[in-house]
């Protein structure tokens, strides 16, 4: 049983271990907890003959578990740590060493994580199994592609899940579990997969520090190295020139976990000034040092140092200066005891251009060692100028030491401001009738050195002034960052533009005789003269003429209204223009008879002049009451076709039905029409 939410037949057997479980002992034997997992050769079989009983954290299982819950005992397990080199398929194998027992696993994708994490971080599983079923159990190609909650071992369910794709460069974390208290182990082997999880680097030395008083040398080794193989007398060391013996060598990790990256390695006498080599032998064990796949350093491999004995040190520089720096680091050779600083920076004085106030002084401490001291202004600077720093370490009574206990020597250091600079900028312009034209420039003040233009987010422009064409009609955005190497700033506008001319106007195309022309001017730009023209009947210079009537010649007449707008300003002009139709009359009447026969001379058939009808509608029907033609619009006409085909000379019916403009009653008319041929 794994879930709380299983069989009934799982629940009772819970029943009956509820008492063991409530008393379970805590993990601590290495390798049963995430943060002490084994880790993992890919060509290593491991083989578990002794699994403490124990449980931790109870985990959540995708698809088993309720939603969010970590329900499922994590008990009796082991973890496995593993890095994937090469992305691929994870293909592995728990056999149990007793037929008769199963075994649950679950894995994790830790990459940046504490391992702890897969407790109360859900996302972090990537696949599992978790039958009852007994047998091996593991990741292969046939496997299910889900993962297999708790079940009852008669069901016989899925032991396999489909071999998870692991990627390059991440960690994962395996936990193997077994619910019951009497086990007799398993056996776990990697394989059968695309995944590398073998690392393929070669173990060496990498890097080698001596301490201050030339006792101890800190020695980093490029990749985990096994615990087991390092000695405590540190029997796998040598001095070249021997100069001095190696009595231990240690880690602050090996008490607690399986592998190490660095080691303190004790000499028996302090080091002289000079050069040395560390050098790696076949320690009492019969072997230098192992990683995790049991790949050896290298016997007689070598490692150089330096040693000379701590002299008071001074300063090696100041940090770059910012923009309005506020405060500044003083970097040194060697770290910094954090206590001997003087909190309130009266170690240090600063004068130049302008006054400088120091209000503290302090570290980024850790085990009260600081990489530098970090003095802190009353107020910014925020003009250029130069200073001197004055170090006088001990005026306050308080002395400021190295890591080494050495004292900090007095001594002066020169550090530079800088000016703080403005983006704003100005321009010229030249308005035309379809394109403007603008100059942008900025003034260069305060050392700016560098300039970097966007016009409506288009490509960069690095130069100092810079010309450029818009639509007379456009909205733009201008954005200007300039820089003095140190300082820098930002300005933006929009620049709006309407100076296009451009000429437009509605109206009716078609009018009645006894009606006056309204139009309407839609005209943009900055207009500032009009000219209007009604054909050779009427004109105005306002924006917006008044009506015009035209007049009553009973025929059909054709009229040109023309606009001329002008900027007189850019000397800018556009025109519109648009006929207009003054009809002889307009009685709705319609005809008796038409021809259509293509002649140009009544081939259509429709009701003349129905300019006012409103909510218009108009139908024809043949004699056999056939719907052939039917419209909305006053101005369409029927050709004396149906489908497409033409018809015979007959007498067609026509219904009219129409609200009137003018007086607003309902009109209903009908009557026949004759089609000729």
């Amino acid at each position: 049983m794994k879930s709380a939410r299983v069989s009934i037949f799982l629940i009772v057997i819970f029943i009956l271990f509820s008492s063991t479980i409530a008393f379970s002992q805590p993990c601590t034997t290495l390798g049963q907890t995430p943060s002490t997992a084994f880790p993992v050769c890919g060509t290593t079989t491991f083989t578990q003959n002794v699994v403490p009983i124990c449980s931790t954290n109870n985990l959540f299982v995708p698809g088993c578990s309720g939603a969010g819950t970590a329900d499922y005992e994590n008990k009796n397990p082991f973890f496995y740590k593993f890095t994937c080199y090469v992305s691929g398929t994870l293909g592995f194998t728990i056999t149990p060493l007793a037929a008769n027992e199963d075994y649950d696993w679950q894995l994790y994708d830790i990459t940046g994580r504490s391992p702890n994490d897969i407790f109360t971080v859900n996302s972090l599983v990537v696949t599992g199994n978790w039958s009852g079923s007994y047998g091996p159990t593991g990741a292969s190609s046939s496997g299910v592609n889900y993962i297999q909650c708790a079940s009852d071992p008669a069901a016989n369910n899925p032991t396999f899940a489909i071999m998870p794709s692991i990627t390059a460069g991440r960690e994962y974390l395996l936990m193997v579990s077994h619910f019951t208290n009497t086990q007799s182990g398993y056996t776990l082997a990697f394989g059968g997969g695309t995944a590398v999880i073998t690392d393929p680097k070669l173990p060496n030395m990498s890097e080698a520090k001596v301490d201050c008083e030339g006792k101890v040398i800190t020695l980093k080794l490029n990749k985990q190295i096994r615990c087991s193989s390092l000695t405590a007398n540190g029997s796998e060391f040598s001095l070249s020139p021997a100069v001095a013996t190696v009595i231990s060598a240690t880690t602050s990790v090996c008490t607690g976990g399986f592998d190490f990256t660095e080691v303190s390695i004790t000499l028996n006498t302090p080091l002289p000034n000079g050069t040395f080599d560390l050098v790696i032998n076949k320690g009492s064990d019969n072997n230098t040092l192992l990683d995790i796949c049991g790949l050896t350093i290298p016997e007689n491999q070598k490692i150089s140092f330096n040693y000379a004995a701590p002299l008071p040190i001074l300063a090696d520089s100041i940090g770059k200066i910012t923009c309005t720096p506020d405060s500044i680091r003083i970097y040194y050779p060697k770290k910094i005891q954090c206590s001997s600083i003087s909190p309130s920076g009266t170690d240090f004085s600063i004068t130049g251009s302008t006054p400088v106030t120091i209000t503290s002084a302090s570290g980024n401490c850790i085990n009260d060692l600081t990489d530098y001291v970090l003095l802190k202004f009353s107020s910014p600077i925020f003009t250029k100028g130069n200073y001197t720093l004055s170090i006088r370490p001990g005026i306050d009574g308080s002395p400021i030491f190295d890591a080494c206990g050495q004292p900090i020597l007095p001594q002066t250091l020169m550090f530079t401001t800088a000016d703080t600079v403005n983006a704003n900028y100005t321009y010229t312009q030249k308005l035309g009738c379809q394109r403007d034209t603008l100059s942008f420039s900025h003034n260069g003040q305060h050392d700016v050195t560098s300039w970097n233009w966007t016009f409506n987010n288009g490509s960069s422009i690095t130069t100092q002034n810079h010309t450029i064409i818009f639509s007379a009609t456009s909205t733009n955005d201008i954005k200007l960052i300039v820089s003095n190497g140190t300082c820098s700033d930002t300005a933006t506008s929009q620049i709006i533009f309407d100076n296009e001319v451009k000429a437009n106007f509605t109206m009716p195309s078609i009018i009645c005789p006894e009606d006056k022309l309204e139009v309407l001017n839609n005209s943009i730009g900055q207009v500032d003269q009009w000219k209007w023209t009604f054909d050779v009947i009427a004109s105005s210079n306002l924006k917006d003429p008044l009506p015009v009537q035209f007049p009553t010649l009973n025929r059909e007449a054709y009229y040109t209204v023309k606009l001329v707008a002008t900027n007189t300003n850019l000397n800018c002009s556009d025109s519109a223009k648009v006929t207009l139709t003054v009809l002889d009359h307009c009685l709705i009447a319609v005809p008796t008879a038409f021809t259509p026969n293509n002649d140009g001379r009544n081939d259509y058939f429709r009701p003349h002049n129905a300019l006012k009808a409103d909510d218009y509608e108009f139908k024809v029907y043949n004699r056999w009451g056939q719907l052939v033609f039917q419209t909305n619009n006053w101005q369409d006409k029927w050709d004396g076709k149906i489908n497409g085909n033409l018809q015979g000379s007959g007498v067609f019916v026509w219904m009219l039905r129409y609200i009137h403009r003018d007086t607003k009653k309902e009109v209903f008319e009908k009557g026949t029409v004759t089609l000729i041929r």
